[in-house]
C-alpha cells in the first residue's frame, strides 16, 4: 500500500469528512479468523523445496538463447539477413 501522508490532497469539506469516516471506519478480520486463515495457507503451501541440480548452468543456456534470438532479430530488422 501507498503511505497517503506525503500527498498533498485538498479536498472539499464534505469529501475530507466521508475520506475520514471511510477510514476510520475500515473494517478488519478478526484475530481468530487471521490466525485460522494462516494455519490453512501454511498447511497448503507445498513449498519449492531444492531446486534442481545445475540450475545456474540451465537459466544461463536460457539466458543466451533468448539473446540470441534478440542478435538475430535485430540482425533481420536491419537487413543484414
Amino acid at each position: 500500500m501507498t503511505d497517503d501522508s506525503d500527498l498533498e490532497l485538498v479536498l472539499p469539506p464534505e469529501e475530507d469528512r466521508l475520506a475520514e469516516h471511510l477510514a476510520s471506519q475500515r473494517p478488519f478480520p478478526t484475530p481468530g479468523f487471521r490466525g485460522t486463515l494462516g494455519r490453512h495457507l501454511a498447511a497448503i503451501d507445498p513449498g519449492y523445496g531444492p531446486r534442481p541440480d545445475r540450475f545456474s548452468i540451465m537459466v544461463s543456456a536460457y539466458l543466451g538463447t533468448g539473446a540470441l534470438f534478440i542478435a538475430l532479430g535485430a540482425l533481420q530488422a536491419m537487413g543484414a539477413l
